[in-house]
């Protein structure tokens, strides 16, 4: 079968690799759809891992099921998870599923970016497979995890219904903030970025307000932040952001080596401001994601921009990496 072998950004290669055999317990899994993540591209993350294959926002077919399994078929359409927990130890009890040494070991092989991938015992196991509702498209599925991860971040940074909104980036994983925290009853909600391209997006998807980056100069004017940029700059306009008692989520991952010296008093003794993260998401969260796409709540189809096939993957990368034409950007394995 063919699979994307990533190296570097500019340097994502289509290769030729046996088709994974599954066990008992395992799906094998007829990859139809596979969204390119802007963690994708966080070069740095990766430097001693590489060359491997990424691709985690999948939806497909079962192509096979291993014996054993029960609940699915031949044909069945799914999302799946990469990373499932446990959901019994210390910090999944604690509802803390992102932090589970089993999420943090578990993934599928070789990666959504192939024409198939093995999905092992566990994942199944652990609820971490999930058919598709009739009425949503393989392209609108690979949006369940990025949006199960913001439906968790949310949650874990307790929003309150009225709060005002500043979200920093508006790319992929700041749209749809954007768009649940409209679902949700926010207040007014500001969005910012540096790409003309993704400020129009931002109003389009529900922001009451888009503005430059740069033109944000206001201090302590929004309730809750949520940080969908690792720029050294966006953390710094954060921390002047949020007014008293508010709450700032950080969603992205920060530029390689970054330090921040925070003014403790300032923050923390009489302003009751709470800063927080959020990584990845537990089955329950991917299963309300599905609902809300499938009752149309949340518009992922238009957040999609463009799409290739597996043998186009690099001008996928391409644009991702550049963030400055595009929003989503879908592969298709079996084109």
């Amino acid at each position: 079968m063919r699979i994307a072998m990533y190296y570097a950004n500019n340097d994502v290669r289509v290769e030729e690799a046996p088709k994974p055999k599954i066990g008992d317990g395992e799906l094998l899994i007829k990859v139809i759809a596979s969204g390119i993540c802007g963690t994708d591209v966080v070069e740095w993350y990766r430097r001693d891992k590489v060359p491997l294959v990424l691709g985690h926002e999948i939806a497909g077919e079962i192509a096979e099921v291993g014996a054993g399994v029960k609940g699915y078929k031949v044909g069945d359409r799914i999302s799946a998870s990469h990373h499932v927990p446990c959901g019994r130890c210390h910090y999944c009890e604690m509802d803390h599923h992102s932090t589970c040494e089993t999420l943090r070991k578990t993934k599928f092989y070789p990666g959504g970016f192939a024409e198939f991938l093995r999905l092992p015992e566990i994942n199944i196991e652990k609820e971490g497979v999930y058919k598709i509702p009739e009425g949503v498209s393989f392209e609108e599925t690979t949006f369940t995890e990025p949006l199960a991860c913001a439906i968790r971040g949310q949650r874990l940074g307790g929003y309150k219904k009225g709060q005002s909104l500043l979200v920093i980036g508006s790319g992929i994983s700041g749209l749809l903030h954007i768009q649940l925290a409209k679902v949700k009853g926010f207040g007014k909600i500001l969005a910012t970025d540096i790409n003309e391209h993704r400020l129009k997006a931002a109003l389009k998807f529900g922001a009451d307000e888009a503005i430059h980056a740069k033109d944000l100069k206001e201090e302590k004017i929004t309730d809750f932040v949520i940080l969908c940029t690792g720029a050294k700059s966006a953390f710094e306009q954060a921390f002047k952001a949020v007014d008293r008692a508010g709450t700032i989520l950080v969603f992205a991952s920060a530029d390689e080596g970054y330090k921040y010296h925070l003014p403790i008093n300032e923050f923390f003794w009489r302003n009751e401001v709470t800063i927080t993260s959020s990584y990845a998401a537990n089955p329950e969260e991917h299963l309300v994601a599905l609902e809300l796409i499938r009752d149309k709540k949340i518009n992922v189809k238009d957040m999609i921009t463009h799409r290739f096939g597996l043998g186009d993957i690099q001008k996928g990368f391409d644009l991702v990496a550049s963030a400055k034409e595009s929003l989503k950007v879908i592969i298709e394995p079996q084109k």
